[in-house]
């Protein structure tokens, strides 16, 4: 499966187009479309330049997906679950609850579990909550909602 427009506008939502590298809450150099692969601080992108860092890593999200999901997934609990991957990386997913509890069938559970990761270093981010949620919301019913 590859990620729909639906996916690519809840991670472009939440991360926004930031063209000047900066620190991120967890203190990760960041870029463009929340890259942060090889970001150096004093970088700067263009918007083209972002487009294809975020091409470039929302794949790796979409191939961890489909490799540890051993449920069937629908196109939006797949960009759900890719906008997740696409924020936390694939070793934060791969040793989740959340994917422990879906590949057991789980589907009702999955909302729960987005929600706890809602921190960075402790601190809950009021910016994860809502993203948590609008992710949560894409894979229970398909809908946009942020």
């Amino acid at each position: 499966m590859k990620i729909s427009n639906k996916g690519l506008a809840i991670i472009k939502h939440f991360e926004g187009f930031r063209e000047h590298a900066y620190l991120d809450t967890g203190k990760v150099p960041t870029i463009g479309y929340g890259t942060t692969k090889g970001v150096r601080l004093g970088q700067v992108v263009t918007q083209a330049q972002a487009e294809i860092f975020l091409v470039r890593d929302v794949a790796e999200a979409e191939a961890a997906v489909s490799r540890l999901v051993k449920v069937k997934l629908n196109q939006d609990q797949f960009d759900a679950l890719v906008c997740f991957t696409y924020n936390l990386g694939q070793g934060n997913f791969s040793g989740s609850t959340l994917l422990s509890l879906l590949n057991q069938g789980h589907y009702d559970q999955v909302s729960t579990q987005l929600l706890r990761w809602n921190k960075d270093n402790g601190r809950v981010i009021e910016g994860l909550t809502r993203r948590r949620k609008a992710e949560g919301v894409l894979f229970n019913t398909g809908k946009l909602d942020f």
